[in-house]
């Protein structure tokens, strides 16, 4: 795949880049090991004012970054901007607790005395896919780099504008040269930069297959890794729950980011009691979304990102409706410039088809029917991802059994699945593992070293 910049508008390729070759590659991760030997030795009150400096700047600039987002991914400008401000967010979060997170912690032992010490790993490479492509790069950087190690990001190859300017702003914020570099590089050239025994883990977000790719290298050369993958999150709704909030939130928890979001709701599980006025009214409240240019604040959905993500999109549905799944609204490519796709609903799904056994990264919402809680849940595990998952209901007893018996990393009760600073972020089965985030997210990467004293 070309680096490129192409307009997920109009299909016109905008800008291209030129990939890296080995030597650049190796010249860059032999800035990074230069930079490492300095920077692991400075103080959490130094990397926490850095990570404030780099706050400041992306809510300063947050349109200016949006619109390099919306330019090169298709999301609506509003949502680019939020995403820059929560950027903002996360730096600031590991700014102001990494040091807490990391201090030395006792323990007990037969010596005289004992103690956890967390230290930084080293060069740790991040590979980031174009969804959220500030975010999911920042939520990376935000702690490792507060833990005092370095970063090189190979950045997906549709938004290599955003990868640059994310470099721009890590260096504008004070950070020494060679902390954190952006290496234009396609997929081929992972392996060589993974390889090299100066680069000590990896992280990765993106599919299942560039996942399991990731990992077989890094098990290859023994390096840590952190995997998020795709998910195929339910959003169970009961007879108890609260229907007209849990409609508002279904739609935007489907069409979040144009529908492509590993933690978007895909799956709608519906109990029989409130199955068809919940489904009228989601019916309802896509066909009024309004369609077209992401950089008008009116638009409430853009194209999808490329060409091939909409064909791909287009084939599931196509599949599933063969096989016997009914289409309520959308369910066709638009008929006009760019990567467009209208939000779509399918019914009557069977059990063997795309619909209930593969991820829908775009604007496609999945509908089940269920006669009870065991039934839910049931449909809800009986997938290979666990990422999220998003339950309705006003009855304690069917909520506890919802936190308990589902299989995902998060259960949001009464609410959109969303990433949170304060919350640590991933998934079981397929969906990956590690944790991003929180407490749990900053010590991923850090070699955590017991220290005995007589």
């Amino acid at each position: 795949m070309a680096i490129a910049t192409v307009s997920p508008v109009t299909g016109e390729t905008l800008k291209t880049f030129t990939p890296l070759t080995s030597e650049e590659i190796q010249s860059k991760i032999a800035i990074a090991q230069t930079s490492l030997e300095a920077y692991r030795n400075t103080t959490f009150a130094q990397r926490s004012q850095w990570l404030h400096q780099a706050a400041d700047l992306l809510e300063k600039n947050s349109t200016e970054y949006g619109k390099i987002m919306t330019v090169e991914m298709g999301k609506t400008l509003k949502s680019a901007i939020a995403e820059a401000k929560k950027c903002a967010l996360v730096c600031r979060y590991y700014a102001d607790h990494g040091a807490e997170f990391l201090k030395d912690i006792p323990g007990e032992s037969d010596g005289s005395a004992a103690f956890v010490r967390y230290q930084p790993l080293g060069v740790i490479l991040a590979v980031m896919p174009w969804n959220f492509p500030f975010w999911q790069v920042f939520r990376f950087a935000a702690p490792a780099l507060m833990a005092g190690n370095v970063g090189l990001l190979k950045h997906a190859s549709n938004v290599p504008q955003c990868a640059i300017a994310i470099q721009e702003i890590i260096e504008q914020a004070g950070f020494p040269p060679g902390v954190f570099q952006t290496l234009l590089i396609g997929a081929s050239q992972v392996e060589e930069v993974l390889a090299d025994e100066r680069v000590q883990a990896a992280t990765l977000t993106g599919s299942e297959y560039a996942g399991a790719s990731l990992a077989a290298t890094a098990g290859k050369y023994i390096k840590k890794t952190v995997l998020e993958l795709g998910g195929s999150d339910p959003f169970i709704v009961l007879n108890s729950a609260d229907l007209e909030l849990a409609v508002s939130t279904a739609v935007t928890a489907r069409m979040l980011n144009n529908g492509q979001s590993c933690i978007a709701a895909k799956r709608f599980i519906l109990q029989t009691g409130i199955a068809d006025q919940f489904i009228e009214q989601l019916t309802a409240r896509f066909e009024a979304l309004k369609i077209g240019d992401p950089m008008d604040d009116s638009v409430d959905v853009g194209p999808l990102a490329t060409a091939s993500i909409r064909q791909e999109i287009d084939q599931q549905v196509q599949k599933t409706v063969a096989m016997g799944g009914k289409v309520l609204t959308g369910g066709h490519p638009l008929d006009r410039p760019g990567n467009f796709y209208p939000p779509t609903i399918l019914t009557d799904i069977p059990p063997d088809s795309p619909g209930a056994l593969e991820e829908f990264f775009g604007p496609v919402a999945l509908v089940f029917r269920v006669n009870d809680l065991e039934e839910a849940i049931r449909l809800a595990n009986g997938i290979n991802l666990g990422l999220g998952a998003s339950v309705w209901t006003e009855d304690e007893g069917e909520r506890d059994r919802l936190i308990n018996d589902i299989e995902a990393g998060a259960v949001f009760v009464n609410g959109l699945v969303k990433s949170d600073p304060r919350l640590p972020f991933g998934g079981i089965k397929r969906s990956g593992y590690g944790r991003e985030l929180s407490i749990q997210g900053i010590q991923e990467f850090v070699n955590i070293k017991t220290v005995w004293i007589r």
